[in-house]
C-alpha cells in the first residue's frame, strides 16, 4: 500500500474525532473518504497532511512513518474546499507560489506554469485574478497550484461542494482524468455518494469517527458490511449512475 493508516485515534476535548482508523490506498488510486458530516472524514485528511497529529498510531506514505514529518516536508498538495487563493496574485502567481517557495528557477517555475495552465485548460486565464473566474475556474486553479511542486500524494477536502452543480459533474470527470494522466495517489473528502461512486476508485466509509467499510465502488453499494452502510449507501443509485455510463 502507497499510503497507510493503522489504529490512528484522536480526540478534540474528549471528542473521540477518530477512533482505530485503519485502511490502505494503492499507488495511483484516488480514493474517497465518504460519510456524514462530523463523521471523521476531514480529521483524517488533515492528519495525513499534517495539520493535526493523532494520539497514537501510525501513519505511513511508502512505507515509511510520517507522524513526526511537518507537513511542509511531507510533501503533499492539499486542495481547500473554499479555494484559498490568494486574491491579490494572478493566476499564473497563483500556481506559481509553491515553487517559489522551494525556490525555483524562473525558467523552471515559467516551464512548470504554462505546462499546469495547459492541463488544467487555462491558458488563456494566467493574467487574471481569482475575482475574474467562475468557481470551477478557481478550483482548476487551485489544483494546479497544488500540483505544482510535483507532489506524491494529493489531498482534496469537499473539492466540489462550493461548485454550481450545472458545472460540478463536468469538473468531477476533468478530475478523474486529470489523475489518471498525472498518476498522483489521491485522496478526497465527501459527503456526496454521487460523487463517489462516479469519481473514486476506493470508497472508505465513515461514522462517527470509524471506519466502517473499504471497497470499490460497487463493493460498497452492492455488499454492504455494516447495517450503517447499507442504510447510507443508495444502491439504486449507484445502479443508475453504471446504466449511464
Amino acid at each position: 500500500m502507497y499510503v497507510e493508516m493503522k489504529d490512528i485515534n484522536k480526540t478534540f476535548d474528549g471528542f473521540h474525532a477518530s477512533r482505530d482508523v485503519s485502511f490502505g490506498i494503492e499507488k495511483g488510486h484516488l480514493a474517497a473518504l465518504l460519510g456524514p458530516s462530523g463523521s471523521g472524514k476531514t480529521t483524517i485528511l488533515r492528519m495525513i497532511a499534517g495539520l493535526d497529529r493523532p494520539d497514537d498510531g501510525d501513519i505511513l506514505v511508502e512505507g515509511k512513518r510520517i507522524n513526526e514529518i511537518p507537513g511542509s516536508r511531507r510533501g503533499i498538495g492539499f486542495v481547500f474546499q473554499n479555494y484559498a487563493l490568494f486574491r491579490y496574485m494572478t493566476v499564473e502567481k497563483n500556481i506559481a507560489f509553491g515553487l517559489e517557495i522551494q525556490k525555483k528557477s524562473k525558467k523552471e517555475i515559467k516551464e512548470r506554469v504554462d505546462e499546469l495552465l495547459e492541463l488544467t485548460s487555462m491558458k488563456d486565464l494566467g493574467k487574471r485574478y481569482p475575482h475574474q473566474l467562475s468557481g470551477g475556474q478557481r478550483q482548476r486553479v487551485a489544483f494546479a497550484r497544488a500540483l505544482a511542486p510535483n507532489p506524491h500524494l494529493l489531498l482534496l477536502d469537499e473539492p466540489f461542494a462550493a461548485i454550481d452543480a450545472k458545472v460540478r459533474r463536468e469538473l468531477r470527470n476533468w478530475l478523474k482524468e486529470m489523475i489518471g494522466q498525472v498518476g498522483v495517489t489521491s485522496i478526497f473528502v465527501t459527503h456526496d455518494q454521487e460523487e463517489a461512486m462516479e469519481v473514486a476508485d476506493t470508497i472508505i466509509v465513515t461514522n462517527e469517527g470509524r471506519v466502517e467499510q473499504i471497497g470499490t465502488p460497487e463493493e460498497i453499494c452492492l455488499h454492504p458490511a455494516t447495517a450503517f452502510v447499507d442504510e447510507f449507501i443508495d444502491s439504486a443509485r449507484y445502479e443508475a449512475l453504471m446504466a449511464a455510463k
